[in-house]
């Protein structure tokens, strides 16, 4: 799971020490619609009638959040919210225009029993693209292979968190790992927190796979222990909505300790690419520009957001946490321009230096990969526009 919360709705723990405000009024209609009003149509380039499935199909990994923002972004007026099927419809819309196709957008995670964006993609045809982080392209590899066309987030939101008043002395995860703290993070899913012990930052003895998402045992510690979490929720949730916490919390991005993962690609599969080729130059870089435009101004995307969580009945999202992952990411450069200035290309030095860390964590899990897997194989910058890029 891209996710690593596998566990986290077990017994609606977070529901019981959030704030009863946190989010917006369930809905448990089968149908929502955002503000209606047509929109001129797309014309040439910007045209994916007839070029594209109709609707493009959009796995998501979870329950809709900010991280999603580019997708959403892409999501015109009247669109309908099918909260059985946990899944939103609209027309798909570039910088105003509508480009005479819909997009459907379905929520992962426990909305659809935890089933990897992989597998889905090859049990249902109809899926066009699917988010998934870049270590998991290099599991699927070999049984269920996809290739990302677009990396919307620039880096992986993944911390590990503290208690800055309890470890005032902790500046990093090693500095963790110079302790006999325990960290809590979901058992079985997670391949960075092999690569922590791996390397050595910490310790096979201190970490705890028993964690389910719920804030109780951090609260419950005072603070003494370290949990995963990530940059664009729990710093918020635990300093505004965990209400026996209501405290700033300290953490460090994992990413900064060498582990290159992207998170939230947008794959295909790697057999349809053929299939795919013409729509994806032009739907690609409307994936870019829709995360520029998210960045920019993220309101209506937000809105549709927050609407379709509530609406699923999922883990609780207020607009409060949206607005604030937007912010964070692009103070952490989350969301960002790569080492070229471009907005959503892959870097391919990362990649292969992920390959070379992750390869032989699935070999010991004896999971099969591909064998003299090469970048290539599972990202392409093929239909990356090079032009587009986020403003400072």
């Amino acid at each position: 799971m891209s996710r690593n919360r596998k566990l986290a709705l077990l017994a609606g723990a977070l529901s019981l020490v959030m704030a009863a405000g946190a989010c917006s009024s369930g809905g448990s209609s089968s149908s929502g619609s955002g503000s209606g009003g047509a929109l001129p149509a797309a014309s040439g380039s910007q045209s994916l009638k007839g070029v594209c499935p109709n609707p493009v199909v959009v796995q998501t990994n979870w329950f809709p959040e900010a991280e999603h923002g580019a997708v959403y972004q892409l999501l015109g007026p009247g669109y309908k919210i099918d909260a059985p099927h946990k899944k939103i419809t609209g027309p798909l819309v570039s910088e105003g225009k509508d480009t005479g196709v819909q997009i459907e957008i379905r929520a992962g995670g426990p909305a659809v029993g935890f089933q990897a964006t992989e597998a889905l993609m090859y049990q249902d045809p109809k899926i066009t693209l699917g988010l998934a982080q870049s270590d998991e392209l290099v599991q699927f590899s070999q049984s269920q292979p996809v290739i990302s066309v677009v990396a919307p987030l620039d880096l992986d939101p993944q911390i590990i968190m503290w208690d800055p008043k309890s470890h005032p002395d902790w500046h990093t995860i090693a500095d963790i790992g110079q302790t006999n703290t325990k960290v809590l993070y979901f058992g079985g899913t997670g391949t960075y927190m092999e690569y922590l012990i791996g390397s050595g930052i910490l310790r096979r003895q201190q970490v705890d796979p028993s964690y389910d998402g719920s804030p109780s045992n951090f609260v419950a510690s005072g603070g003494k222990i370290a949990v995963q979490a990530f940059a664009t929720q729990e710093p918020y949730q635990y300093q505004n909505e965990v209400k026996a916490w209501h405290k700033p919390v300290a953490f460090q991005l994992v990413t900064d300790t060498g582990y290159p993962n992207y998170a939230n690609t947008l794959a295909i599969r790697a057999d349809k690419k053929g299939e795919l080729s013409n729509c994806l130059k032009r739907l690609v870089p409307m994936v870019q520009r829709g995360q520029v435009g998210f960045m920019t101004n993220s309101n209506n995307a937000i809105d549709a957001i927050v609407k379709a969580s509530d609406a699923y009945r999922g883990i609780p999202y207020s607009k409060g946490n949206a607005q604030f992952a937007v912010d964070q990411m692009r103070r952490l450069g989350i969301v960002g321009n790569g080492n070229d200035g471009t907005l959503g290309n892959f870097d391919m030095a990362r990649i292969t230096k992920l390959i070379g860390i992750v390869s032989p964590i699935f070999t010991s899990q004896k999971k099969k990969i591909r064998q003299n897997l090469k970048p290539d194989d599972i990202v392409t910058n093929e239909f990356i526009d090079s032009s587009v890029a986020l403003k400072s």
